[in-house]
C-alpha cells in the first residue's frame, strides 16, 4: 500500500467523536470505546460480537441479502475480466526467477497487520469481528511470512539467516472510499513480491533485490501486454538528493543494459511513498491505447522485518 502516511482528518476525528459520544449516551454506558478498547481482553471481545451479530444476522430477511448485495461498495463483483486476470497470472509464474516461492494466501491476516507495519489508517482497511482483518495489502502479509521463515532457520540467532524471496497473486478488499461509478474497485487483485534479508551494507540487498523485482515485472509486463506498449521505469533514491553510486551502477546501468527498449531514468522528485518507504522505491508506468501513460507497479524497501 504505496501511499503517503495517511489516517482520519481531524474534521473525520471530531465527527467520529460526536458519534461515539452519541451511542455512549444512549445506550446508557459512560466511556463504552473504552471499556470495549482496554478492559475486555480480544477473546471476550470478540465472543461478544459474535453474539451481537449472530443475533443480528437472524433478523434479516432475503429482501434485505439482494438489497445489501446491490448497494454495498464492498460486496459487488468485480469488473475485471477473469480470463484475463488468469492470463496474467499464468504468464507473471512462469516469468519468476526460480528465486521466488509462490504462496497462496488466506483472505485474512491478523488484526493491525496494515496499520502496526506502515503509517497507514486502521480505516482503510476492513476489520473483522475475530480479531483479523480482510488482506488490504498483500505485501505487508508476505514481509511477516518472510519474518517468521527467517525466525524458523536455524542460523536466525547468528545473523546469518538466508534470505526468504515471496510471491503471491492476491484479491484485497479496501476499506477507504475510491468513489462511485463502474470503475470504482474496492478490491482488486494484484501480484506482489517480497524479498527480506540482512542489510550487508552498502545498498547491496536493497540495490539486487530492487533489480530482480523491477526486472521481473518488465519481463511478465513485456509479454501481456506485448512489444506495441511502451514501459516506463522511475527509480528514487530517498536517502540521497542525488542518486549514489550504487544505485547508478547496481540498478539503473544493469536495467538499461537488460532492458533496452525501455526507459529507465530516476525521479527525485518524486514525494509520494516519503515515510513509507526506506532508501529506495520505483515505480512502472505503460503507455495505453490512448498514448496515456498508466502507472502499474509500485515497490520500495521498508524495515518492517
Amino acid at each position: 500500500m504505496p501511499i503517503s502516511p495517511a489516517g482520519p482528518s481531524s474534521p473525520e476525528l471530531a465527527r467520529r467523536s460526536l458519534i461515539i459520544e452519541r451511542i455512549e449516551r444512549e445506550a446508557r454506558v459512560s466511556d463504552l470505546a473504552n471499556i470495549l478498547t482496554n478492559r475486555l481482553a480480544p477473546t471476550d471481545l470478540q465472543s461478544l460480537l459474535l453474539e451481537v451479530y449472530g443475533r443480528r444476522a437472524k433478523k434479516r430477511e432475503p429482501k434485505l441479502l439482494l438489497e445489501d448485495h446491490i448497494s454495498n461498495r464492498f460486496t459487488r463483483p468485480s469488473v475485471s475480466s477473469p480470463r484475463r486476470l488468469l492470463e496474467w497470472d499464468r504468464i507473471a509464474f512462469s516469468r519468476l526467477p526460480k528465486v521466488f516461492q509462490p504462496i497462496e494466501l488466506s483472505p485474512v491476516c491478523p488484526l493491525g497487520t496494515v496499520s502496526a507495519l506502515s503509517p497507514i489508517s486502521q480505516d482503510w482497511t476492513v476489520s473483522t469481528i475475530r480479531n483479523t482483518e480482510v488482506v488490504a495489502d498483500s505485501t505487508n502479509v508476505l514481509a511477516i511470512e518472510c519474518a517468521v521463515r527467517r525466525r524458523e532457520q536455524r542460523n536466525f540467532s547468528s545473523g546469518k539467516a538466508a534470505s526468504v524471496h515471496l510471491a503471491a497473486s492476491h484479491r484485497l478488499l479496501r476499506g477507504q472510499k475510491f468513489g462511485v461509478g463502474p470503475d470504482a474497485k474496492q478490491h482488486f487483485r494484484i501480484f506482489t513480491l517480497c524479498s527480506a534479508g540482512r542489510d550487508t551494507g552498502n545498498l547491496m540487498f536493497e540495490t539486487e533485490s530492487l533489480g530482480n523485482h523491477v526486472g521481473f515485472y518488465l519481463a511478465a509486463l513485456g509479454q501481456f501486454l506485448g512489444t506495441k506498449r511502451a514501459l516506463r521505469v522511475a527509480i528514487s533514491d530517498f536517502g540521497s538528493k542525488t542518486p549514489r553510486a550504487a544505485v547508478q551502477s547496481g540498478v539503473l546501468e544493469k536495467l538499461r543494459s537488460r532492458y533496452r527498449r525501455v526507459k529507465v531514468g530516476i525521479d527525485q522528485s518524486r514525494t509520494q511513498g516519503r515515510g513509507y518507504y526506506g532508501e529506495l522505491c520505483f515505480k512502472i508506468f505503460a503507455t495505453d491505447s490512448t498514448a496515456k501513460e498508466r502507472e502499474l507497479v509500485d515497490g520500495g524497501d521498508v524495515n518492517w522485518t
